[in-house]
């Protein structure tokens, strides 16, 4: 049988075939557009990604038997705020996770109802990316299209609902939601309250690998599959990507290189920060996880290619790089703000330390070791819970780049699993689509058969001292600029 992973991403929604062994099968990936209507504002169109989705399927299963097309599910860009009329028809452009448009909102939940109260209803604290800043945004500046809300939906769950007729949601989508209980896996009815809106207003909630439909008659004829097929609820990329990595069970890491970067920790136990600096959310797994994310990662080293240096040669302009730990520029990496461990939407992106010497490679370099020091905070809130971890998965774009996981692996003196197949949410999906399906009995059952390692990259005790000084620095430099932002 075919399992069918959609990864739907800030700026193409990437789609995996896969068959009952794991084998990756096909892939294909269809962009669409990203607006920004205003300076920090960031929407897409959920038509948009549906079309994409349809197409992208169709080209996918083109060559292969179509009727043993047997499930689909997804990981998707997670907080993004889809919200329908009484007729289905979205109302307004989506918000996106990357939106920073929600500081007052933020602002509002974490001093006025109190980080306590959030803490105790959905073990998270307000963030602007999350979803309840952005209800409350629209409640506040476009009451006329608040009052015509019917559903609020997250991304992925749009194309769920367009392919089944369900309106659904998953338990680790919903946890960045700032509407849901994690502890107790159930939606927060004083969260609904704060917002101003019922639970009926909010999609039923599955775990990941757990069934939401079929796809619809009209849907099948399109695609050219049976109307049998299983759409499991999937979830948030994150989550996602971990069962893609196989970071699944207890005290497993993955470190996610994207657009935005995460670290992510599973976990058999709920736990939270007393911070709440990392999110502490439900795993596709059925178990729990904390996860530290950075809005701006491999989106770091694309701006500083593309539009500052002006090159598409990313190889190129590492290979002069050689000696590790003793660059003395440093780069914070906030392009678009930061969530873990600072909660600062007004955080900028800031070199530091140039000289008449500093040359080209350093900045490169400056920028490749911001990201990691900055997955470090978030490694060190997770230690001061007693986590202790020795290695890591990686996956995302950035995790092609050799020099780059040599430097994590010695900024986090971790060592790094590099696994055979990298294509993080959109294996996940397709993962728990087969689970969905009954082909695994569970997801770690199937990421135990499925996920291969087949490099490690091991950090290097001289190098570790050094960046262990180099970090003692960069975590100086945010506290002394936070007053600057």
């Amino acid at each position: 049988m075919f399992y069918i992973g959609v990864d739907l991403g800030t700026s193409a929604v990437k789609l995996l075939l896969m068959d009952s062994d794991g084998k990756i099968v096909n892939i294909v990936s269809k962009e669409y557009p990203l607006y920004f209507p205003h300076p920090g504002w960031s929407e897409q169109k959920p038509e948009d990604w549906y079309k994409q989705t349809v197409i992208g399927i169709k080209e996918l299963i083109r060559d292969v038997d179509k009727s043993q097309v047997a499930g689909i599910s997804f990981g998707g860009q997670m907080h993004g705020l889809v919200i329908l009329d009484e007729n289905d028809q979205v109302i307004r452009p989506a918000i996106l996770w990357n939106d920073g448009r929600t500081t007052e909102e933020t602002e509002y939940l974490n001093t006025v109802i109190g980080k306590e109260k959030l803490s105790e209803y959905t073990a998270n604290i307000a963030f602007a990316g999350f979803t309840v800043p952005k209800i409350l945004w629209v409640k506040n500046k476009e009451p006329e299209n608040f009052a015509r809300i019917a559903k609020i939906m997250l991304p992925k769950d749009y194309i769920a609902y367009k392919l089944t007729g369900v309106h659904c949601t998953d338990v680790s989508d919903a946890s960045g939601m700032l509407l849901f209980d994690v502890k107790n896996r159930k939606w927060s009815r004083e969260m609904c309250d704060i917002c101003g809106i019922s639970v009926d207003q909010l999609a039923k909630c599955y775990e990941s690998y757990e069934t939401v439909g079929t796809v619809l008659p009209q849907v099948a004829e399109e695609l050219g599959v049976s109307a049998s097929v299983k759409v499991a609820a999937g979830a948030g990329d994150n989550a996602a990507a971990a069962v893609g990595t196989g970071t699944v069970g207890d005290n497993m890491c993955n470190i996610s290189l994207g657009t935005s970067g995460t670290i992510f920790i599973s976990s058999k136990n709920f736990g939270v920060d007393k911070y709440n600096a990392l999110h502490s959310f439900a795993h596709a797994d059925g178990s729990y996880h904390l996860m530290g994310c950075m809005l701006s990662a491999a989106s770091c080293n694309k701006w500083w290619m593309d539009d500052i240096i002006g090159t598409k040669d990313y190889v190129g302009e590492q290979q002069s790089i050689e000696k590790l730990g003793e660059n003395h520029v440093y780069f914070l990496p906030y392009l678009m703000g930061e969530r873990s461990p600072h909660n600062n939407p007004n955080a900028r992106a800031v070199f530091l330390g140039m000289s008449m010497d500093t040359t080209r490679a350093d900045m490169t370099q400056a920028v490749l070791e911001g990201v990691a020091f900055a997955l470090r905070d978030s490694l060190e809130v997770a230690k001061s819970l007693g986590i202790e971890l020795t290695r890591t998965k990686i996956c995302g774009g950035g995790a092609k780049s050799p020099l780059w996981k040599k430097i994590i692996a010695n900024v986090l003196n971790l060592k790094v699993d590099v696994i055979e197949s990298e294509e993080g949410p959109a294996m996940g999906g397709a993962m728990l689509a087969a689970v969905a399906c009954g082909e695994y009995d569970s997801v770690e059952e199937i990421a135990a058969k499925v996920v291969k390692v087949v490099e490690t990259v091991e950090p290097d005790a001289d190098l570790v001292a050094k960046y262990e000084e180099r970090y003692g620095q960069f975590k100086e430099i945010y506290p002394a600029c936070k007053p600057l932002f």
